[in-house]
């Protein structure tokens, strides 16, 4: 009786009920003592089917009020009547849910919403009044449902609706109206791809979800109406006040933009210039698309974050143009000199521009690009000391290092504190290789460092202690910033002037070692380049090596007193065979099967390739070294 109130606790399957009688059995009980056993079991198994009546039903209340709340908060139909279709689904447990809608234009009804559907003929079918499960549905006003529908004589087949379900594979099909009093606006429907009744609560619990989705439709289609004629009605007046005001503005733009350049103002200044001239949200962006400045007028501060924006086809139509494009309730204006593209501001007004505001943003992108030219100007100077700068620490030999940490400490860079180095590998050439070396600057700048072009690399000393994580980020970076895979090594910390020089040449050779392994578009330092970066690594880390290759293992075996380790060694010793390595251990083999498992959780699925087994058996013996393994 015990065992059977704890499967019911634990909520087990039906065919674990059976156990307690077959052990029963096995253990030579007597029959009435079996026939009681049964007897019990038969309850259990009633009272596991009660509950589970109730947890359904409970599903399927909960279901319908969280399409409640849906509707209390609509914002998006589209999303709730996803929701309903997908709930319909799960608490009928069909293969297949979907809504059709009614076009009162063409006469027919088309799908709207599909849930579990992969057959795109099926997606995109239309049904003709009257035509197919649905048909009838829509002119009845009535469920109806099939066990199985291309036999079923009830319904008007016709071919492209027949061709949609087979290719489908559905079989079973019930349908219900989406009611809007006596109107029926479309179907909800719930399919399988086997033949199955539809029981009595599930065409309710069906309808129920139907008219759900019947009020989120007509309440999206009230709510639209509301507020297209809101719009227009306010459109009008502000129309009317804008174009007054617009002369006005343009004229004491000129001005505050003339003076803003002649007292030596910024990028920020002009940004914050225009807001407080046109009501609104301004974000200037460089070339790459990221964000220079912000400003945002007192009414838009706590506002959401702007819609996001085609940047690169508004900027392409604003210079073909010459002039700002709107793109949605945005505008866009390129920053340009020539053929030389700067940037753009995209501006979020509070009310859409009139054409002289329009001249004001396009005013304001021709100053921004004059102070952007200048700012180039000045970081590529300053650029150009920090690559020098770095250019001799990587030279060397290091004849005054005083010298050399106080250059770096008027660049802002502590030469004492720890830092990584990086070297990026990429064939580019001329102009690309310019650029490539460009955005290096520009990155180390940004983050305290410094970078410089060196032996054919792109070499970056970086504040941190993790270089592969440094690397991987430049490759990443990089690799975008030139539309091309950028393979790139890290290594240290360097902690000193003379420290840079070493861990230079051993970022570089950590890239080298990638291109070789073939991992083009790829960031690493030694560590993580298991044999080979133990080989290649000037300081021969071989418990990094060991942790990096087996610590999960090692560390699960160190905490549960387990037997992991001995059992990897045993299995590659025995060429991957698991009778052997079971002999070798004394075991059964499902016991190594079990433990070469949980290596598997520890270590991840592609522990066993030749890779990683080799880098596996390495750190293996190197730990053995080290000291016995766990008995």
């Amino acid at each position: 009786m015990l065992e059977f109130l704890t499967l019911l606790a634990r909520e087990a399957a039906p065919v674990e009920f059976e156990r307690p009688l077959l052990a029963a059995r096995q253990s030579g009980a007597p029959a009435s003592e079996l026939a009681a056993i049964d007897e019990i079991k038969i309850a259990a198994l009633r009272v596991r089917e009660l509950l589970e009546r109730r947890r359904r039903r409970e599903e399927e209340l909960s279901a319908l009020y969280d399409t409640a709340s849906d509707l209390a908060g609509l914002r998006d139909l589209d999303a709730v009547l996803r929701a309903i279709v997908h709930r319909a689904r799960t608490l009928l447990g069909a293969d297949v849910s979907y809504m059709t809608l009614d076009d009162p234009e063409r006469g027919d009804t088309y799908m709207r919403i599909t849930d579990g559907s992969v057959a795109a003929s099926f997606q995109s079918l239309r049904l003709p009044a009257g035509a197919g499960l649905g048909g009838l549905v829509a002119v009845s006003g009535t469920p109806y449902s099939t066990a199985a529908y291309g036999k079923d004589p009830r319904f008007h087949h016709t071919q492209e609706i027949d061709s949609g379900v087979r290719d489908e594979g559905l079989v079973a099909i019930l349908g219900v109206p989406l009611l809007l009093g006596s109107t029926v606006i479309g179907v909800l429907f719930a399919a399988n791809r086997t033949e199955r009744p539809f029981a009595r609560e599930e065409v309710a619990l069906l309808a129920s979800l139907a008219a759900h989705a019947a009020i989120a439709i007509d309440t999206a289609r009230l709510l639209t109406e509301t507020q297209a004629a809101l719009a227009e009605l306010s459109a009008a007046n502000e129309v009317i006040q804008a174009h007054s005001a617009s002369v006005e503005r343009a004229a004491a733009a000129h001005d505050r933009m003339t003076a803003l350049v002649l007292r030596g103002g910024g990028v920020e200044d002009v940004a914050a210039d225009l807001v407080d001239i046109l009501d609104g949200l301004l974000l200037v962006l460089d070339a790459q698309g990221r964000t220079l400045a912000t400003a945002a007028s007192p009414s838009v501060l706590s506002s959401s974050s702007p819609a996001d924006v085609d940047l690169a086809a508004a900027v392409a139509a604003s210079r073909a143009e010459g002039r700002s494009v709107q793109r949605g309730d945005a505008y866009v204006a390129a920053v340009a000199a020539g053929a030389d593209n700067l940037g753009a501001l995209v501006f979020h007004p509070t009310k859409p521009l009139e054409g002289a505001d329009q001249r004001i943003l396009e005013r304001a992108a021709q100053i921004t690009a004059l102070l952007l030219l200048f700012r180039r100007t000045v970081a590529e100077a300053e650029g150009q000391v920090r690559g020098e700068l770095l250019d001799d620490l990587i030279a060397g030999p290091l004849r005054d290092e005083e010298a050399l940490r106080s250059r770096a400490a008027r660049l802002g860079v502590t030469l004492d504190q720890p830092h990584v180095v990086v070297a990026a590998a990429d064939q580019a050439s001329g102009g690309l290789r310019q650029r490539a070396l460009s955005w290096a600057r520009t990155f180390a700048a940004t983050r305290g460092g410094l970078a410089a072009g060196r032996d054919g690399r792109i070499a970056l000393l970086l504040p941190g202690a993790d270089p592969a994580a440094a690397a991987r980020t430049v490759a990443k970076e990089l690799g975008r910033a030139l539309s091309r895979p950028v393979t790139a090594g890290g290594a240290g910390p360097a902690s000193s002037p003379a420290a840079v020089a070493g861990a230079f040449h051993e970022a570089d050779s950590c890239a080298t070692a990638l291109l070789a392994l073939g991992r083009v578009g790829d960031g690493a330092s030694h560590t993580e380049l298991g044999y080979v970066g133990l080989l290649l690594g000037d300081r021969r880390d071989v418990p990094a090596f060991v942790h990096a290759a087996a610590g999960p293992v090692i560390d699960y075996d160190a905490r549960r007193g387990t037997a992991l380790l001995k059992t990897l060694e045993a299995y590659f010793a025995a060429g991957g065979s698991l009778a052997r390595a079971a002999e070798s251990l004394h075991v059964h083999v499902n016991t190594v099967t079990q433990r070469l498992d949980r290596i598997g959780h520890l270590l991840g699925p592609d522990w066993q390739t030749p890779s990683r087994a080799l880098d596996l058996q390495l750190a293996l013996r190197l730990h053995r070294l080290q000291g016995p393994l766990s008995a």
